[in-house]
């Protein structure tokens, strides 16, 4: 009876941590296929090359953290992509509000708007597609 409990416990702990390194393998390849997508990229982009913004996080060095893949204003599609970035400089953080769509004709995404929220309640538009094209 010791023998097969032992042997049960041993099959127990195997089966945790594979499990655990399979999630854990899950997260980090999702985090790392965001980090590729054009939509990301092109939101990551528009940040550094506005000196506004730039300045009130204290960048460089600009630090870009994981996506929260829970949190309600990351939803993407075929489509559409909204995403919400945590970004951190030495002054202060925030986070990087970005909105997408993609052109089904040509297969790319083109930024629709991209806010930068500020811990200390500031918002900075980065780029707004609608101001842009007036």
């Amino acid at each position: 009876m010791s023998r097969s409990t032992s042997l049960l416990q041993q099959m127990t702990i195997f089966i945790t941590v594979v499990t655990g390194g399979g999630c854990a393998m899950m997260y980090y390849l999702m985090q790392k296929n965001f980090a590729k997508s054009e939509y990301y990229r092109l939101a990551l982009e528009e940040l550094n090359n506005h000196s506004t913004a730039m300045a009130s996080l204290g960048a460089p060095p600009l630090k870009i953290h994981n996506i929260h893949l829970s949190d309600r204003h990351n939803r993407m599609d075929h489509n559409s992509a909204q995403l919400k970035i945590p970004v951190t400089g030495s002054n202060t953080g925030g986070y990087l509000y970005t909105s997408s769509t993609r052109d089904t004709l040509m297969n790319r995404w083109h930024l629709q708007q991209v806010l930068l929220k500020l811990r200390d309640g500031e918002t900075i538009e980065i780029f707004n597609k609608t101001e842009s094209q007036e």
